[in-house]
């Protein structure tokens, strides 16, 4: 049968037969060249991305933010070509931070997730509880860890004693517990050439990072010749406040300095309904948020609070109002907050920004770069690392006028908006004045 076969096969059929091997090779040829082209030029579909993970509270408010600033980001970077050539991926897990009570193991589990599963070439987290266990669990998979919240000082101090172990952590928006007291009770000798208050209260959360702080505080303070007339520490969970406010008031303090991550609705509101006799001035968890004088019934005015000026769009930098301008038109709302910007900053300008540099993906030459930054983003105008990994700030002792570095500032909510009050050349610059409350106090 096959003989026959060949037999029937004339000289058309050879004609056909032959020109489908041609384009056959024709083909090949064109395949080849175009597979050539895309491996040198990096631009394949096969090409694999650049896999940054987000370690939050997905189902929460607060990482949902976070998740949309990190996708903004991306779909920026994308647009205009992606890093060497590779395009940027979000991925996410849930790690149920913001639930009362949540299981750390749950928390644990989905950063290990997104490291062996997830492929995660580099990990973002606001979490501050197991920040120290994630910070263990990146070093030992080489994976570079971007905390944008946590402000414990052993997290840096384990970079400069164990730089092998612990190069892979890099700190974004607030610096060391002892910088961060260093700074605030500058504000406070801020605050006092403005009133000429000195009594003052400390209000704080006896947790983590805002219990060392507030010890920090209170030495910076005596020193510089503050009367802490009360100084109370509460529960987390702490929702009622009338009893502490009404402490503080006893006290003759003329100044309430909070270090609160949470419920700063409640003292507001509370501090509002009784007129007490005091300024406050100070750290709260969500005050600086642009819905908070909504959301406070218009009670948080006169409060002046820690704020980042991408949230109040303060044009701090050429990208600051930029950034947070492209966050409301991509998801139809304001940047809520510092995380979100942070985020932001670290996906769409300190990270592409070092990789370019190194002219690799390969992790430690991206190490070597990040220690070596020196860019404008939307929270500095050169945002920089110092030795042991932490975001370098703006030190008041300085006196330096330009505010080049990350600079912590206290925005003071007046008419519903957030005016600067702190640092002083901030609030010159737009010609604003520190408020007082119109009730009674030592401000008569």
């Amino acid at each position: 049968m096959s003989l026959v076969g060949v037999e029937m096969v004339d000289s058309r059929g050879l004609a056909a037969v032959k020109t489908m091997i041609l384009v056959f090779l024709v083909l090949s040829v064109g395949i080849i060249g175009v597979v050539a082209f895309f491996l040198w030029s990096g631009k394949g579909p096969w090409i694999e991305t650049i896999r940054i993970g987000i370690c939050e509270d997905l189902d929460h408010i607060g990482g949902k933010d976070i998740c949309q600033a990190a996708i903004l980001a991306a779909e920026q970077v994308n647009a205009e070509g992606g890093i060497l050539g590779r395009q940027v991926e979000i991925v996410g897990e849930d790690d149920d931070s913001a639930t009362p009570q949540t299981d750390k193991s749950v928390t644990i589990s989905a950063l290990t997730r997104l490291i062996t599963v997830d492929k995660a070439d580099y990990v973002i987290t606001s979490q501050s509880v197991v920040i120290a266990t994630f910070q263990d669990i990146c070093s030992q998979h080489k994976r570079v860890l971007f905390s944008t919240r946590s402000a414990l000082v052993e997290l840096t101090q384990r970079v400069l004693s164990d730089y092998d172990n612990y190069k892979y952590f890099f700190r974004v928006m607030n610096p060391n517990v002892t910088m961060l007291a260093y700074v605030y009770a500058d504000s406070v000798l801020t605050l006092r050439e403005y009133t000429g208050f000195n009594k003052i209260a400390l209000l704080i959360h006896d947790a983590g990072a805002l219990k060392d702080m507030g010890e920090e505080l209170s030495e910076f303070l005596l020193v510089n010749d503050f009367e802490i007339v009360s100084k109370i520490l509460i529960p987390l969970a702490t929702f009622e406040f009338s009893s502490y406010l009404a402490r503080i008031e006893e006290s003759g303090a003329e100044i309430l300095f909070p270090l609160l991550a949470v419920a700063d609705v409640g003292v507001t509101k509370e501090w509002y309904e009784r007129q007490s006799p005091f300024v406050i001035w100070g750290v709260f968890g969500y005050a600086g948020d642009h819905n908070f004088y909504d959301i406070t019934d218009g009670r948080g005015e006169f409060i002046s609070c820690n704020s980042w000026p991408v949230v109040v769009g303060y044009p701090l930098t050429s990208r600051t109002v930029s950034a947070a301008e492209s966050y409301l038109e991509r998801w139809g709302e304001k940047m809520p907050s510092s995380q979100v910007a942070a985020t932001y900053d670290i996906i769409r300008f300190i990270l592409p920004d070092a990789i370019k540099r190194a002219g690799t993906t390969e992790i430690e030459a991206v190490i070597k770069a990040l220690e070596n930054t020196d860019i404008e983003t939307s929270l500095a105008r050169r945002f920089r690392f110092t030795s042991s990994h932490d975001v370098m700030v703006n030190l008041p002792s300085s006196n330096v006028q330009s505010q080049d570095y990350v600079v912590q500032c206290m925005f003071q909510w007046q008419n519903g908006t957030q005016v600067p009050v702190y640092p002083k050349t901030m609030m010159q610059e737009v010609g604003a004045t520190y408020k007082y409350p119109p009730w009674s106090g030592p401000w008569d």
